[in-house]
Formats: structure tokens, sequence, C-alpha cells
């Protein structure tokens, strides 16, 4: 697989995802230990946990966020045409989040529901070696269903990005299963992020059963990867990907990545970092430098690299989202 992109689509990327705006915070060991924090892990909290959380984490940044918004975000930084479909109610943090994703130069056409649950958020706990912890208040951002799935959006970019996290909530698979159909339909493809080891663990059953039905391009890193397939060994997992994946990318840290594609194999370094600050927002960067990549008709080496840039962008400051253009910096890895 290589071009996923006819340049007569409206958009590059459509995503599904959760429509949060990040409180992040530099924290200790000790605090996730005090508060029953799982290292490196999403978790769900109710509305008095978060204010609890909230409370105790002192002073913190506060931006736009969301896995898959944070991915859109980054394809728009490289120039890219994106857009996104996520929940957020009337309220002065729904109007945060839409104007950051609006300015990003992300199309963001779902109107603010006027009733119901607020907007979400999503505290990060970032300890001294830059590893994220999240405790994420869903919201309005849970409220997802088929009814807000935009046909024409969906049916005009070349691939339709779902954010793992996301398929928890009941209506939200719905609105997968909606989405997933209407790009098929429209000759697009379907890319998939598994988001979170614990998550995919908590189903791995309707993970499975998603991937099985509907993903043509699937992202995860190595935990992600063996957790959805039970086993410890990450090239197992691959095996099984890819009777049903066209393509399977699998991040490594440090590491790098891997990218598979029927019978071909790319093993591909990371890019160098000076500092690791943040590590909140790799995975989703990673994401938007491959699908640029991918839409743009290159090289599945080159995608990975572009990956790999902008994952290093965003780790080497606090934040989910590019604060440098990575069109400007993409011309070292496309000279």
């Amino acid at each position: 697989m290589t071009s996923a992109s006819p340049r007569d689509t409206e958009l590059d990327v459509v995503g599904l995802g959760n429509a949060l705006v990040d409180v992040i915070a530099p924290t200790t060991e000790a605090f996730l230990d005090e508060h029953g924090l799982h290292k490196g892990s999403m978790s769900l909290v109710d509305t008095d946990q978060a204010q609890r959380l909230y409370d105790a984490m002192g002073q913190a940044v506060e931006v736009s966020g969301g896995s898959a918004a944070n991915t859109l975000a980054g394809i728009a930084s490289f120039g890219g045409r994106a857009g996104f479909i996520g929940r957020v109610r009337d309220d002065q943090l729904g109007a945060v989040f839409a104007h950051d994703i609006r300015a990003a130069g992300v199309a963001f056409p779902i109107p603010p529901a006027s009733e119901g649950l607020p907007t979400g958020r999503c505290l990060v706990a970032v300890t001294p070696d830059a590893q994220r912890t999240m405790s994420t208040l869903l919201g309005a951002a849970a409220q997802l269903g088929p009814e807000d799935v935009d046909e024409d959006l969906v049916a005009g970019a070349a691939i339709c990005y779902l954010e793992g996290y996301l398929f928890e909530q009941p209506a939200a698979r719905a609105a997968f299963d909606k989405a997933a159909a209407v790009a098929h339909g429209a000759g697009r493809k379907v890319a998939l992020t598994l988001s979170d080891s614990f998550c995919v663990e908590r189903s791995p059953d309707g993970f499975r059963d998603l991937v099985e039905r509907t993903v043509d391009v699937l992202f995860g890193n190595e935990d992600e990867l063996r957790a959805l397939y039970a086993t410890t060994s990450t090239e197992e997992a691959l095996e099984h990907a890819q009777r049903w994946c066209d393509l399977i990318v699998v991040t490594r840290g440090a590491a790098g990545s891997t990218v598979v594609s029927g019978a071909n194999r790319h093993d591909v370094a990371a890019a160098p970092v000076d500092r690791v600050v943040d590590t909140t927002g790799a995975g989703d960067l990673f994401a938007a430098g491959f699908l640029h990549g991918l839409t743009s008709g290159r090289d599945l080496p080159v995608c990975a690299r572009l990956g790999s840039m902008a994952a290093a962008e965003v780790i080497s400051h606090l934040g989910a989202r590019p604060e440098s253009s990575l069109a400007e910096i993409a011309g070292s890895v496309l000279d």
C-alpha cells in the first residue's frame, strides 16, 4: 500500500474522536501513588474525581487536546486538509476547543450541544521521566453518536481516522460503524489508532471485531498491539493484524517504528530529540506525519520519518500540539 490519497478529495483525513481540553501539570511518582493512578495509562473519572485531581495538580497548562484532534491539527500544520467530528458543549471550554482546532486549520462543522454534559477535559500528570498519566472526564465527548457523523465530510476525505479512546462508548461504536460504512462506500480508507493498551484490554473482543470488519490502516504501539491479540510477542501480534489490515504501523518509542504492508516491512529509526519534556502527544503526532505522507503519495519509509519528526517536535515541549510549523521542519525529511 502506498498512497491513500486521490488529490481530488475535499479532505485528506477526517477524524472521529474525543473533543477535550488538556490540563497538563508536572507531578511526581508520589503524586500518582497518592491518587491511585497507574503510570502511563488513561483512566476515566467522574466529575468529583476530576475536581479533586484538578485541585491537587496545582499550576497547570490548559490547551485544547483529544487524541484524534491532535493528529488532525498536526496534519494541518504539515499543510494537509483535515476535518474533525466530535462533541462539545456550548460552554467556555467548548468555545476554547472549537476556536483552537479551527485556528489550527482543521474543519470542525459540528455545532455545540445546548444541553447535557459539559465539555470534556483530560488531566495529564507528567512525571520527571516525561511519561504522561491521564485522567479523563469525557463529558459531552462521550455523547458522540451516529447522528453526529457528517456523511459528506466523511465521504469527501481520503482517510477516515478513528480514535480508540472513543470506542469505549456504545454510541461512539455506532458512530464508528456508520463512518466506516460511509467511507468504504465512497471508496475511501479507514484507519484506527488503538490509543491505549489498558483501553484495548477493557474491550479486546470489540476492538478485534472492529479491526476485522472495517480497518484498513492500523496504528498502535507495541503494548497496544500485543493487548489486541493477548500475546507477549509483538511479532505474533503483527502476524494476526496482517490477516485483516492492509497496513500496520507500530511505534516503538526511542527504537523508532515498524511499518508492514503485505510482504513488505520497513523498520525506521526514531528522529533524534535533544530533550524529552512531555510525551503526551507523541503517538498522535506520529500518526499526523505518517498520514500526511500517505495522503501525499510518499513511500512508506518516508511516511514513518515524517511521523517520527512530528513526534520529536511535540515531545520537546509541554502540550500535545505542535508549536512549530511541521511543514517547515519536514523539509529536512523530504529533501
